[in-house]
C-alpha cells in the first residue's frame, strides 16, 4: 500500500514538474526596443506574438494611459505635443554654459481625452528635475473640452551650469487618468 501512494505521488509530481517546463518553453522572454530605446520590463512571446506592458509601451509612446476597471479597459492617448524654445522671437535648440532667459512655446492638438493639468518641467543632465511652469483646471483660462490649445510660458531664467543633453517634457494629466504623464520631450544641448 505504501508503495503504490510513493509510486502516484511520484507520478503526479512528474506531471507537475513537466508541466511547469512544458509551460516556460511555450512563453519565451523577448527584449523590446522602440527607437532605440529598451523597454524596462521584458516581453513575452507566447504563439509568435510578441506581448508588452501597456504602461511601459505608453511611456515610451509619450502618450496618455488610463483603466476602466468597470469595463476592463485600457487606453491609451497619444496627443500631439510640439516644444518649441524661444529667445524673445528666436528659436533655439542649443545654449552656451551659463544663465539663460528663455520661453517655452507649445502647440497641442489630437488631444481625444479630457485633461485637468498641464506642466512644463527641465531636467539636467544629471537627471534633477525641475518644475517650469504648471497649470491646472481651476485656472479660468485652461483649455477644458478643447482638442487643442497653444500654449506660452512666461519667461523663465535657468543656469545651463554643466555641459551636456537637458531636457524639456511637457506633462498632462488625464481625468480619468490618475498622475502625470510624458507626452512630448525637446533636448537642449549646453557647450
Amino acid at each position: 500500500m505504501k508503495l503504490r501512494r510513493l509510486l502516484l505521488l511520484t507520478a503526479v509530481l512528474s506531471l507537475f514538474g513537466g508541466s511547469a517546463i512544458y509551460a516556460d518553453t511555450i512563453t519565451q522572454k523577448v527584449r523590446i526596443i522602440v527607437n532605440k530605446q529598451e523597454l524596462d520590463d521584458q516581453g513575452v512571446l507566447e504563439d509568435g506574438k510578441a506581448y508588452v506592458g501597456v504602461r511601459n509601451l505608453a511611456d515610451l509612446m509619450k502618450a496618455l494611459v488610463f483603466w476602466d476597471d468597470s469595463a476592463k479597459k485600457v487606453s491609451i492617448a497619444k496627443p500631439n505635443v510640439h516644444i518649441f524654445l524661444m529667445d524673445g522671437s528666436k528659436p533655439f535648440g542649443g545654449v552656451e554654459r551659463g544663465k539663460k532667459s528663455f520661453k517655452i512655446f507649445s502647440q497641442v492638438d489630437n488631444l481625444t481625452v479630457p485633461i485637468n493639468a498641464f506642466k512644463v518641467t527641465i531636467a539636467d543632465p544629471y537627471g534633477d528635475e525641475k518644475d517650469i511652469e504648471a497649470h491646472t483646471s481651476k485656472e479660468s483660462d485652461f483649455p477644458t473640452d478643447k482638442d487643442n490649445f497653444w500654449f506660452t510660458s512666461a519667461d523663465y531664467t535657468y543656469n545651463f551650469g554643466s555641459v551636456g543633453k537637458y531636457t524639456i517634457r511637457f506633462w498632462m494629466k488625464a481625468v480619468d487618468g490618475g498622475g502625470y504623464q510624458v507626452v512630448s520631450e525637446k533636448t537642449v544641448f549646453a557647450k
